[in-house]
């Protein structure tokens, strides 16, 4: 075990790893528009960008963990920043969208081995339970600090240079990423040899590609479309067939005895409960400040930092407030915070001024720093080290689903009070068409021809929509709430550190 001063510099590589991952999650919402002209890339072209990432995402996490354990966390790790950098360098110089969408396909591979591989150290670097809580916390904070910091960065840089500098940004920090893991970070691996489930991977994977496949075409298809519902329910038998192999099998993929575990079910489930608000936020609030209020893509993403603001306060009192009143009333308060902060930003007008919407946003990033990487920490410290690669694949991967579940349902639920409250009765079929597609769309359209009634209709329209989100939202952190209040227990099991190393090969 690596001394204590050295620990904590290790955690600070692996959450400069993890920042690149969410810096880049957000960072190619402000690209969008630009790379549509400079590569020529059509609508379908465009949503497959981000589509190529998340699929890979989705289908290489639960084969990533148990790699590392078989093979050891920290050469992958290694390997896998290499290829983010790499990838993201390759984005930065694609000169067709082909090239752009197999390079973002790549990153997200690269993504897949970064994000289960970073958490599974954590329980090797710091056996004891208060550090590991502590470290988890910066680690969830790095992640979620980078997603607002992507508009923000990605508008600089858009507004600095050229389109591919905000892949660019990747790569310095991928440098110092892989230095800084490579020195300080010591190897571990599972001390018990396990054969690879081959059909567990195969299984896996293709179950949660076509569940995740088909939440994001019912977001950009609606729920009507059949590709889109033949493609979740595909996904859902064969991630059906998976857990009853994983029951046979005499070395599973991911060990399904962690749901006995309430912490660790309560806790992923309540993790992902938080994740949904925090990407409804990032996904509606870009718009509304640009389409509605008129902002560039930098002044977008300035207009996030209260959150981060928010998330830095939370983080800070989170430790403190659990050591007094437990695991369970932290992520209470936390997401009841949530709810409330959502509640009034449900209240948003088409005029609303940034100081109103700066307050809630921070009372929002304030409940984020609260609940969500202390619903983490329940859920990752029941992990032995021994398992820690497989568990937090497993923990990673459900989060990353049950984030694209929610975008799908609250996109769904913006775009449908946005349909509803448009009036394009007077509009040509084509033009009416247009409009309905985006606010982004009807905003454009409403300017070019001059129609002002039309560009109000437009914007009163993506604002009630958004509202009628927030609330969801607001009642998925309501519900999470009660959940941890009623079914989280208060004291978590924690796997003993002499156990631990019993099974476990660090060098």
């Amino acid at each position: 075990m690596p001394e204590s001063r050295t620990r904590w510099w290790a955690l600070g590589a692996l959450a400069v790893a993890m920042l690149t991952i969410g810096l880049d999650t957000t960072v190619l919402n402000v690209a969008v528009p630009t790379l549509a002209t400079d590569l020529s890339a059509s609508t379908d072209q465009l949503q497959w960008f981000s589509t190529a990432y998340t699929l890979v995402l989705a289908a290489a996490l639960l084969p990533a963990g148990m790699l590392g354990d078989r093979f050891g966390r920290k050469r992958l790790l290694v390997g896998a920043l290499v290829l983010f950098g790499a990838a993201s360098a390759a984005c930065a110089y694609a000169t067709s969208s082909g090239q752009l969408i197999t390079a973002r396909a790549v990153l997200g591979l690269g993504a897949a081995l970064m994000m289960p591989l970073s958490m599974a150290v954590l329980p090797v670097l710091f056996p004891d339970r208060g550090e590991r809580a502590r470290a988890l916390t910066i680690w969830v904070t790095s992640t979620a600090i980078g997603l607002p910091l992507g508009p923000i960065v990605g508008g600089w840089l858009l507004d600095t240079f050229w389109w591919g500098s905000v892949f660019l940004i990747n790569v310095p920090l991928v440098v110092v990423g892989v230095t800084a893991v490579a020195v300080l970070v010591p190897e571990s691996r599972s001390e018990t040899p396990r054969s690879l489930d081959l059909i567990g991977v195969a299984l896996s994977s293709a179950g949660l590609l076509g569940l995740t496949y088909g939440f994001i075409a019912v977001g950009q298809d609606g729920w009507t479309d059949a590709r889109a519902l033949g493609s979740m329910l595909g996904g859902v038998a064969v991630l059906a067939g998976f857990v009853a192999w994983q029951g046979r099998v005499a070395h599973p993929l991911i060990d399904l005895g962690l749901f006995r575990e309430s912490a660790f079910t309560w806790g992923t489930l309540l993790s992902t409960l938080v994740n949904f608000a925090l990407f409804g936020l990032i996904f509606a609030m870009p718009q509304f400040f640009q389409a509605v209020q008129g902002t560039d893509a930098l002044g977008s993403g300035l207009r996030l930092l209260p959150m981060i603001g928010g998330m830095v306060v939370g983080t800070r009192l989170a430790e403190r407030v659990a050591a007094r009143a437990g695991a369970p009333a932290v992520i209470a308060v936390g997401s009841g915070l949530l709810a409330a902060a959502l509640a009034v930003g449900a209240t948003t007008g088409v005029h609303t001024s940034f100081g109103v919407t700066a307050v809630w946003v921070t009372l929002l990033g304030i409940g984020l720093g609260l609940a969500m990487p202390t619903a983490m920490s329940a859920a990752v410290g029941t992990l032995s080290a021994e398992r820690s690669g497989a568990g937090s694949a497993l923990i990673q991967a459900l989060r990353q689903v049950g984030g694209t579940i929610g975008v799908a349902v609250l996109g769904t639920v913006l775009s449908s009070g946005y349909r509803a409250r448009l009036d394009t009765r007077d509009l040509p079929a084509g033009t009416a068409g247009t409009v309905r597609q985006s606010v982004s769309a009807g905003v454009a359209t409403a300017e070019r021809l001059g129609l002002h009634p039309l560009l109000d209709s437009v914007r009163g329209a993506f604002v009630h929509g958004m509202d009628m989100m927030l609330v969801a939202s607001a009642g998925l952190a309501g519900l999470g709430a009660l959940l941890a209040i009623v079914l989280l227990p208060k004291r978590t099991r924690q796997v003993a550190p002499e156990r631990e190393s019993a099974h476990e090969l660090v060098s």
